[in-house]
């Protein structure tokens, strides 16, 4: 089958249909908001079994340069909340990418107008004229959509996401960075060699990103020989419930040439895949002031569509952390719990919502969480979430899990489990995996 070519770039600012939403953390509160993109030919329904080949390429837009050559289309989700770095990362992924022209940017850009704060999207004094027309967020304009959100509407990382989530129209590949990071020169012929290199329509290249301090030389280009990888995970609790939470990532050389290596978990700090993956697993509508979560929510669910995560063999991008010389800067930076006074409670009760999802908490009746649009937001049925479970160490009645996964994740996951992708690169097969972490 081949696959939908679109007009590139399709953009929701020619779109009047938008539809009106309650807002998740206020139900007196609507919102207007993007329509999900929605699919040339229908995908299975709530992931009740694997895609086949021809329906995932059936996603997947490319553009036409004056090179006479197809190059396969980048949508890029950006979340920012007050953040003065958003327009530089806007500008980091024009100005490096090989191909500017196959790139797409959607921000949701939560701020605070009042206070002076500039959008994300578009440089100071706009776009009319002068010199601001050679400025990269006045050429590439056409290419950026920004959501603008009053920064008390905020209600954390998930809603914002989803509302991100739904300004993508089809392109091939669909990132998702945080609002402060830096790429490297020619990133997108990079990240693109590096999950076709996985041979497995089904990949997602996740991580959390290295810091951006001493990273790049002064071409742009990584000075960086080792990646983390998503390994390290232990359950944590705080007001809201118990959880499992990503701790700091491990970081060395992949003993993996010429792949990404695999590894269990997402991270919502990058993630890179085939369009389809934010079509089948979008963010979740109905979590309000939940930060710690949504990375095992996606992951999770992710993994029961038939999904396999991997991290990447090199970074194409960095972070910018409160340490070092950005630290004074970076703390400076608000946060959306700022107004969590306004949301008292919703965040409990989203928690529960996450882990009912993903049945991490038996000990929780299933009448106590909400169950809106569980075919939307739910799991799917190509893999169980025991499974899951089971392999990777993880014990959902006592919470706990098993200290020697990255062990495991970092020296043999990879060559157990990729012997197992199947024929036609959709995905690992599961049901052929016997492995059970044991904890030593």
């Amino acid at each position: 089958m081949e696959r939908r070519i679109n007009n590139f770039p399709l953009s929701i600012r020619n779109e009047n249909d938008h539809e009106e939403i309650q807002h998740p953390g206020n139900p007196n509160l609507s919102m207007t908001v993007p329509k999900f993109w929605v699919p040339p030919i229908t995908l299975p329904y709530a992931g009740e079994r694997l895609m086949t080949r021809d329906e995932a390429l059936s996603i997947g837009s490319t553009v036409l340069k004056d090179d006479g050559v197809e190059y396969e289309t980048v949508f890029v989700m950006i979340a920012s909340y007050r953040d003065y770095q958003c327009p530089e990362t806007v500008r980091s992924i024009f100005e490096r990418a090989k191909h500017p022209e196959r790139v797409r940017v959607g921000v949701v850009d939560q701020m605070d107008e009042a206070s002076g704060e500039l959008p994300c999207g578009a440089p100071v004094g706009g776009c009319r004229g002068g010199e601001n027309e050679q400025n990269v967020l006045c050429k590439y304009r056409n290419q950026i959509d920004t959501y603008e959100m009053e920064d008390e509407l905020a209600v954390g990382p998930c809603f914002a996401r989803h509302v991100g989530n739904r300004m993508y129209r089809g392109e091939y590949y669909a990132m998702q960075v945080d609002a402060h990071v830096t790429f490297v020169q020619d990133w997108d012929v990079d990240v693109i060699g590096q999950i076709k290199a996985t041979k497995n329509e089904m990949a997602v290249l996740t991580t959390y990103l290295s810091d951006v301090q001493g990273s790049l030389d002064v071409n742009g280009y990584s000075t960086r020989k080792t990646r983390p990888i998503m390994c390290n995970t232990q359950y944590e609790g705080n007001q809201q419930g118990i959880f499992l939470r990503h701790n700091s990532q491990p970081e060395a050389r992949s003993i993996v040439k010429g792949s990404p290596q695999m590894e269990p978990y997402w991270a919502a700090g990058f993630s890179f895949s085939r369009g389809h993956f934010v079509v089948n697993v979008p963010y979740d509508q109905y979590l309000p002031m939940i930060f710690l979560g949504e990375e095992m929510s996606i992951g999770l669910r992710g993994f029961t569509y038939g999904y396999d995560m991997y991290a990447n063999e090199k970074s194409i991008c960095f972070h910018s952390y409160a340490i070092g010389e950005n630290a004074r800067k970076r703390n400076k930076v608000k946060h959306f719990w700022e107004h969590s006074n306004m949301y008292k409670g919703v965040g409990k009760k989203a928690m529960n919502r996450v882990l009912g999802v993903v049945k991490m908490n038996p000990e929780v009746p299933e009448s106590a969480w909400d169950h809106t649009d569980l075919d939307k937001y739910g799991v799917g049925k190509v893999r169980e979430l025991q499974k899951f479970y089971k392999t990777f160490g993880i014990d959902v009645v006592n919470k706990h899990a098993a200290t020697n996964l990255c062990e495991f994740v970092q020296n043999e996951m990879h060559g157990l489990f990729s012997e197992h992708l199947r024929d036609d690169g959709m995905g690992v097969n599961y049901d052929n995996i016997s492995f059970e972490l044991k904890e030593k």
